[in-house]
């Protein structure tokens, strides 16, 4: 494969899911590295102060720091949400990178799973629009546990 630059893989554009997202440039086989989730190095309790605030574009490191992605200079932070991702993030010597889980197609947007735990799982409404969306973004080994809660409240 020819050497590429990152802004060769992707580009940012309007997004059907929220807003604004990331999408493929050109075919990107599995695997490949996209690009790295950027931003102000934050301790927990500015990291904690700024969640609180409703920033929602910090990311979780190390037990001492994270990363705060608001920042103009990271495009990582448009990649959205999705039940059913065509990426994943992933971490290496303290820095997150954003790869593709599959081989992606020209013009195919970009998502991965934030991850949330259950906490106040009610407040991250899901929009993703996937066959499988569970309507909320909560990382997958608690799907099954937001479909039984959410089953009890119907009744059922």
């Amino acid at each position: 494969m020819p050497a590429t630059t990152a802004s060769d893989l992707y580009e940012v554009k309007p997004s059907t899911i929220h807003g604004t997202g990331v999408f493929a440039r050109c075919d990107i086989p599995a695997d490949t590295v996209i690009l790295e989730y950027l931003g102000e190095r934050l301790s927990k309790d500015e990291s904690d102060r700024r969640r609180v605030a409703g920033n929602f574009f910090v990311f979780t490191v190390t037990d001492e720091f994270d990363i705060d992605g608001a920042v103009d200079w990271n495009p990582a932070r448009f990649i959205n949400h999705s039940c059913a991702p065509n990426c994943d993030a992933w971490m290496e010597d303290e820095r997150i990178w954003i790869s593709a889980g599959r081989d992606l197609h020209a013009g195919e947007e970009l998502s991965f799973n934030y991850g949330y735990d259950l906490h106040d799982y009610e407040d991250h409404v899901c929009q993703c629009g996937a066959k499988e969306c569970l309507g909320f973004m909560v990382a997958a080994e608690h799907f099954e546990e937001v479909r039984q809660r959410e089953a009890r409240k119907r009744g059922g």
